[in-house]
C-alpha cells in the first residue's frame, strides 16, 4: 500500500523468498524498494540494521514496527527464556530501532514511528500473559514516547490491531486460541496503519474494540470471568471434538 503511492519501502523479515515476492509487489510502484533478511530478536543488529538502511536508501520517513510473534500458553507452563524471547521481539527491537534513528529524525526535525502493539496490549488474555505483557510495555512505552517528543515534528502512533487473520493463530509451539470468532482481514489494519500516520490522534484501535477496553476498566471482576468463561468454553469445545474423533476411530475400527 506504501508503494503503491509512489513511496519507497525498506522491507525487513526473516524469509528471504517471501520478502522478494513482497518487494517484487512494492517495486511496481516504488523502483527503489528493497529487503533486508534478519531476525528481531537480537536488539542490537535491529538498531544495527535499521541504521544501515538509513544510510543505503535514504532518510526515513516512517518507522513502522510491526514484527511479532505469539506465546499461547498458561502461565504454569512458561519458561522464563519463552518470556523473554517474546519480549525481545515484540518490545525491546522496536525500542531498539526507535533509539537508533530517533537522533536524526530529531535533528531533521520530522518522522512518524508507528509501533503495532495488540487489543493484547490494553488487555490481559488468558493463556497469553507472555504476549500481553510484551504488548503491554509497547503500548506504554508509545506513550511516553509520544508525551516525551511532543512540539520535536517526530509523531508516534499506536495501532492496537485486534482479531487478525494472520498467520499468527497457527505459529507451532503455540496452545490452539481460546478465541475462535471472526477474523479481520489483514489489509484492514494495512489501511488503518496508513490512515494513522496522516491522523492526528495516537491511539488507533483496528477494529474498533475501545468499548472493551473501557468495560474493562470500569469492572475489571467481570472483563476476568468474561475471559474464563469464554477459556472454559473452548476447553468444553475442544473436549466435544476430541470425543467425535474418538467416536470416529472406534467406528472406522
Amino acid at each position: 500500500m506504501f508503494a503503491s503511492q509512489g513511496t519507497t519501502v525498506a522491507l525487513v523479515a526473516r524469509r528471504a523468498d517471501r520478502l522478494e515476492e513482497v518487494a517484487e509487489g512494492c517495486r511496481r510502484g516504488a523502483p527503489d524498494s528493497r529487503w533486508w533478511s534478519a531476525d528481531l530478536s537480537d536488539p542490537g543488529s535491529a538498531g544495527e540494521l535499521a541504521l544501515a538502511i538509513w544510510d543505503e536508501i535514504g532518510p526515513i520517513d516512517v518507522i513502522v514496527n510491526n514484527a511479532g510473534i505469539p506465546l499461547r500458553r498458561p502461565v504454569q507452563r512458561l519458561t522464563m527464556a519463552e518470556v523473554e524471547r517474546a519480549m525481545v521481539v515484540n518490545y525491546l527491537s522496536p525500542v531498539a530501532i526507535t533509539l537508533a534513528l530517533l537522533p536524526r529524525l530529531l535533528e531533521r526535525g520530522t518522522g512518524t514511528i508507528v509501533n503495532v502493539s495488540s487489543l493484547g496490549g490494553r488487555l490481559g488474555i488468558t493463556h497469553e500473559a507472555a504476549y500481553c505483557a510484551s504488548k503491554f510495555a509497547l503500548a506504554g512505552w508509545s506513550e511516553s514516547l509520544a508525551a516525551d517528543l511532543v512540539d520535536t515534528g517526530v509523531n508516534v502512533r499506536l495501532v492496537l490491531p485486534g482479531a487478525i487473520d494472520t498467520e499468527i493463530w497457527d505459529q507451532p509451539d503455540n496452545d490452539p486460541a481460546d478465541y475462535n470468532g471472526p477474523l479481520a482481514p489483514a489489509d484492514e489494519v494495512a489501511s488503518g496503519i496508513l490512515a494513522a500516520i496522516d491522523s492526528p490522534n495516537f491511539e488507533h484501535y483496528i477494529p474498533d474494540m475501545r468499548a472493551v477496553v473501557e468495560m474493562k476498566t470500569k469492572d475489571f471482576d467481570g472483563f476476568v470471568a468474561a475471559m474464563r468463561s469464554m477459556s472454559n468454553k473452548s476447553v468444553s469445545n475442544k473436549s466435544v471434538s476430541n470425543k467425535s474423533v474418538s467416536n470416529k476411530s472406534v467406528d472406522e475400527s
